[in-house]
């Protein structure tokens, strides 16, 4: 996993893919739904070198904090607003058991944000309506590692694999 935590170049902008989505509301609201019972999301293309998910939030829904597995990404909110928590210290080996600090940003409708394949966060509707957001990684997910906070230290939880755990 180390080596893919040093994201290869990127060639394409996958922040103004996210934007671009997001704000063509005729190409995701049809296909948006909302769940209940657990946060709902579609894969919405796949190219050579990255993918593009569709993601919907009800108040309350969230993701747990978890990195993207060495890929790097960018999100932008297309409906309503979300939290993200990031964790500060970027992911290396170390990183759980090691004490940790969270920055908390919101971000509402038409904000994109990137990130590189060594951020660890966690994503939380903590409004009063839906949201629906646009996220793309490159290269494709193959896996998640999820994590928990206990007493401000980060701890592993598991690891997840793409085709076998979503």
């Amino acid at each position: 996993m180390a080596a893919a935590l040093l994201s290869p170049s990127v060639r394409v902008d996958l922040a103004e893919i996210v934007r671009d989505i997001a704000a063509d509301v005729s190409r995701w609201r049809p296909l948006v739904r909302f769940d209940e019972t657990e946060r709902w999301y579609t894969r919405l293309a796949v190219a050579d070198d990255y993918e593009v998910w569709l993601l919907s939030w009800l108040p309350g829904q969230r993701t747990g904090i978890h990195d993207h597995g060495g890929s790097a990404g960018a999100f932008a909110v297309a409906q309503g607003q979300v939290r993200e928590d990031t964790v500060d210290q970027p992911w290396s080996e170390d990183l759980p058991g090691q004490r940790v600090t969270l920055s908390r940003t919101r971000l509402s409708a038409g904000v994109t944000r990137r990130f590189d394949g060594r951020h660890v966060h966690e994503v939380v509707n903590d409004g009063p309506v839906p949201a629906v957001t646009v996220h793309a990684y490159a290269p494709a997910l193959d896996s998640m590692s999820r994590y928990r906070l206990e007493s401000g230290i980060l701890a592993f939880t598991t690891s997840e694999r793409a085709g076998d755990d979503w």
